[in-house]
């Protein structure tokens, strides 16, 4: 008999409307954007399954149905690859989603921050511990960042947060924790939502991969809201830290933050690279990219003077 996985629920906040995308995601939700032939999304939820989840939430928004669809079965579709005898495609589309995950919907009734997008998952999580991915957040890992999270409960039985180390100057961009020990894995003693360089009490930053107690959800009730007038979930484990242990984990892998432009340029050809079917050939097409030389500008003539009189 398979054993009962110690994590079952993953919860993706994913009613953000990705405005640094714009006009891209104007109509179709960032967590849709493609790196090569998979959305966000699904990688976001590949990782949970991976990681023994079975029970995803999505805590959505407007203009977010294209999600809900993606995951859901499309049998005329499929009926239309088996009649072109296209069987490989049929057979990505139901890789998509396992027949054993459950996909819960619900919907964010106004944009009051990560920690209310977390609360409203509280009626699908219940009283068991829980992940929290953030798509944005693309790793790239041998073993998956959220696995490899999960060990770490095994182990300490205790909420662990993913964690990785950035440049002093951007700590005003991150949840900074302070920790009791150095090491990959070690208790945080404090957490504070994105200081100034000058008042951070380390550069160990919060990326978005959590794995957290149920109690997390009597916190966020009582926080009320923080910086930016929203309720933040850095607030809710600050709370959360008073009361039971909380670690944080330096993962192993690449971080591409795809929230920004540049960092889903950066996941996208690392991905193509990789890909198996023409990464080698995609090789070979940035080398000549690179050899190229930038044409040169013609050599400006002199300006033509005025004949003496």
């Amino acid at each position: 008999m398979a054993r009962r996985p110690l994590i079952e629920t993953a919860v993706f906040p994913v009613a953000g409307r990705g405005t640094r995308f714009l006009p891209a995601t104007k109509a179709s939700p960032k967590e849709m954007l493609p790196v090569v032939d998979k959305p966000l999304i699904q990688y976001a939820v590949e990782e949970a399954l991976a990681a023994g989840a079975r029970r995803l939430v999505f805590i959505t928004g407007a203009s977010k149905r294209a999600i809900e669809d993606h995951f859901d079965s499309d049998l005329e579709l499929e009926n239309m690859l088996k009649s072109q005898g296209k069987s490989d495609l049929v057979k990505q589309l139901h890789s998509v989603l396992p027949s054993y995950a459950t996909c819960i919907y619900i919907r964010q009734p106004a944009p009051l921050g990560l920690g209310h997008a977390v609360l409203c998952a509280k009626p699908a999580v219940g009283s068991e511990p829980f992940f929290v991915h953030l798509a944005d957040d693309l790793i790239d890992a041998e073993q998956p960042c959220l696995a490899q999270m999960a060990e770490v409960y095994a182990a300490k039985r205790a909420s662990v947060i993913g964690c990785e180390v950035v440049p002093r100057k951007e700590t005003d961009k991150y949840g900074i924790v302070e920790v009791e020990a150095p090491g990959v894995t070690a208790r945080i003693r404090s957490i504070v939502e994105k200081p100034k360089p000058a008042a951070a009490p380390s550069n160990l930053a919060v990326v978005g991969r959590y794995l957290l107690s149920p109690s997390i959800f009597e916190h966020l009730e009582r926080i009320g809201r923080g910086a930016g007038g929203e309720i933040q979930l850095t607030d809710g484990i600050a709370r959360l830290l008073g009361e039971e242990a909380v670690y944080a984990h330096r993962f192993s892998g690449t971080r591409y933050d795809c929230g920004s432009k540049l960092g889903y340029l950066e996941a996208t050809v690392a991905y193509a690279l990789k890909h198996p079917q023409f990464g080698a050939e995609f090789r070979q097409y940035l080398r000549r990219v690179a050899e190229q030389k930038p044409a040169r500008k013609p050599a400006r003539k002199p300006a033509a003077r005025g004949r003496k009189s």
